[in-house]
This record gives structure tokens, C-alpha cells and sequence, in this order.
């Protein structure tokens, strides 16, 4: 009952004051962390000639290690001993590192960002905030190509921002959600296709895969519900799409997980989205998702938030509803 109650406050928190700025996050430790190992690893892996990739590999995995039992232990060590000292503190504790590991709040912040600037007609403005939510260059997008950005990062991360901390959280409380946050983070300061962490990074991507496998498509299927919920107030929403271009585009990623969700966003909403993109300079040929019924309009970032909120109020409703049934079974 405590983790019930400490997980119903830390979702109420998340909603209502996300991550204050400049507040300490534990992520961001964890971010510190996995750069420290990054530089002591790979620093002077990537002057040699002639690199191995099996032990650059090793050292992946290492760092991967590392960083995951060093979250896990930092984490269980702080709940137990708040816990030990009393119980409502263990619970005040808990519910804190469950609003930071989730991220509706400041990922509706952010994007609202670029939503406001755009509506403002300020072009460079809304690039500059785009920059600071996606991977790819911004400096050539053009309003459309914005508010898209915007949209399938909110669409991408309602999955691994929201529903899959949550989950996570719901079943092993903060210690098993720190941990899947940790590999996250892995992913996405060392999971990339380049010189330096081609070799290095391919565990931490792969386990981000793995992780994020199962959370992607009850993401999507609780997006699917959402979409059929909004479409009864606001016509421009459609359930029945949402189903049609899943089934088509779920796998219209190189990822086996982002375009599980980004597809349900674009069927529900009726736009086209992925597509190519350049990312460090170079342009990365990509299939699109959702077929182009109108054209994408800044409102839509506004819209995919919505189906973000409601898909996580239903997750959350059902972790609620089903770690009570346990407690009552169990007892």
C-alpha cells in the first residue's frame, strides 16, 4: 500500500510541477556518470590505428554494467534507509524519484516551447527549441518541418518518457525504474551509428531495445484507445485510423520499438510523418508513417500531447487498480 500511495503522488507531482529548473536530477547524474566512463573507455580506443571491435564491445558492456548496478544500488540504498527511519518519509522519498522518473510534464514544457514560438511566427526561436527535444538538425526546417519534429518526439517518447517508466515503476518501484531510465540514458549518449560508438554503444542499444519492447506496444495500444477517446469531442482525432496505419507502419523504423506509437499519432491524426532527416550533417534515408490526409499544422503538437496525457491516465489507472487487487489477494 505504501508503493501504491507513494506512486499516486509522485504521477500527481510529475503532472503538476514536472522538473523544476535548475533542480538537481538524478538523471543528470547518471548522464555525468556514463560520460566520465565514456571519456575513460574510448579517449584513447578512438587514436589507435588499428581498433578492435570486440574489445571496444567488451568495454560497452562494461559501462552498461557499470552504470545500471551502480543506479540500482544508490537507489535501494536511499528507499531502504528512508523507509528504515519511517514509513510516511519512505513514502515522501518514493513518490519524489517516481515524478523524476517520469517525464509527461516536461516533455508537454518543451514542446509547448516550439508550439508557442511557432504560433508566434518565430521561426529561428521554435528551431532552437525543436534542437533542444530532437537528435536531428534543425538549422533548415521550415515551420512544417518543425511542428512534425515536435510531434513524433512526443509521439516516440510517449512510450519511453511515459508509459514505460511507469510500468516499470508500477512493478519494481523506483529501483527498477531508475534502472530502466539508466538505460536510457545509455542509449542515448552512446547508442548511435558513428566512428566512436558504433562498437562501444551496441549494448547499451540493444538492452534499449529489449526494455522498451514490450512497454512500445501497450504504448501504442493505449495510444489506440486515446485516439478513439478524443475522437468522440474533437473530429480531426480518429480511433479507427490509428488501427489502420499501426497495423501498416509499426515497423516502418529502423528501431523495432519507435514507430510503434509514432504510427498510432499519425493514423489518429491524419498527417505523414518520419520521413528523411539529417542528423551531424549527413542525410539518413528513412520510410514515412501515416499517409498525408493534411497537412501537419502547429495545433497538431498540441493534439499528440493530448493522446500522450490521456494514454498515460489509463496506464496509470490500471498500474493503480491492479497493484491494490494484488495487495488485497496477497493479503
Amino acid at each position: 500500500m505504501y508503493h501504491i500511495v507513494a506512486l499516486t503522488i509522485g504521477y500527481l507531482l510529475d503532472l503538476i510541477i514536472g522538473d523544476p529548473m535548475n533542480f538537481p536530477h538524478p538523471i543528470r547524474l547518471i548522464g555525468s556518470f556514463i560520460s566520465k566512463l565514456d571519456h575513460k573507455f574510448m579517449d584513447e580506443k578512438v587514436k589507435e590505428k588499428n581498433r578492435e571491435a570486440g574489445k571496444e564491445r567488451v568495454l560497452g558492456v562494461k559501462l552498461g554494467v557499470y552504470v545500471i548496478t551502480a543506479t540500482i544500488l544508490v537507489t535501494a540504498i536511499i528507499l531502504a534507509g528512508a523507509y528504515a527511519i519511517n514509513p510516511y518519509l519512505g513514502i515522501g522519498i518514493e513518490a519524489v524519484l517516481t515524478c523524476y522518473i517520469l517525464a509527461a510534464k516536461s516533455l508537454s514544457v518543451e514542446s509547448s516551447k516550439v508550439y508557442e514560438a511557432l504560433k508566434a511566427n518565430d521561426t529561428e526561436k521554435a528551431r532552437k527549441a525543436v534542437s533542444m527535444i530532437v537528435g536531428r538538425d534543425t538549422e533548415k526546417l521550415d515551420d512544417e518541418g518543425i511542428a512534425k519534429a515536435a510531434v513524433e518526439t512526443v509521439a516516440e517518447n510517449t512510450s519511453d518518457g511515459v508509459i514505460a517508466p511507469l510500468l516499470y515503476t508500477a512493478i519494481g518501484g523506483p529501483v527498477l525504474g531508475f534502472a530502466y531510465k539508466a538505460i536510457n540514458t545509455l542509449d542515448s549518449m552512446v547508442g548511435y551509428h558513428n566512428d566512436r560508438y558504433e562498437n562501444f554503444g551496441s549494448f547499451s542499444a540493444r538492452l534499449d531495445d529489449i526494455v522498451n519492447f514490450i512497454p512500445a506496444r501497450i504504448s501504442a495500444g493505449l495510444m489506440i484507445i486515446s485516439a478513439y477517446i478524443c475522437g468522440v469531442f474533437n473530429g480531426i482525432y480518429s480511433g479507427k485510423r490509428a488501427v489502420k496505419i499501426f497495423k501498416r507502419d509499426r515497423f516502418n523504423h529502423k528501431s523495432p520499438n519507435s514507430a510503434q506509437t509514432e504510427s498510432v499519432c499519425a493514423g489518429a491524426l491524419g498527417i505523414k510523418l518520419a520521413g528523411d532527416a539529417s542528423y551531424f550533417g549527413k542525410l539518413v534515408k528513412k520510410p514515412y508513417i501515416g499517409d498525408a490526409e493534411r497537412n501537419i499544422e502547429n495545433e497538431d503538437i498540441k493534439r499528440a500531447g493530448r493522446l500522450m496525457y490521456i494514454s498515460e491516465f489509463i496506464c496509470f489507472v490500471f498500474c493503480t487498480l491492479s497493484l491494490f487487487l494484488l495487495n488485497i489477494a496477497v493479503l
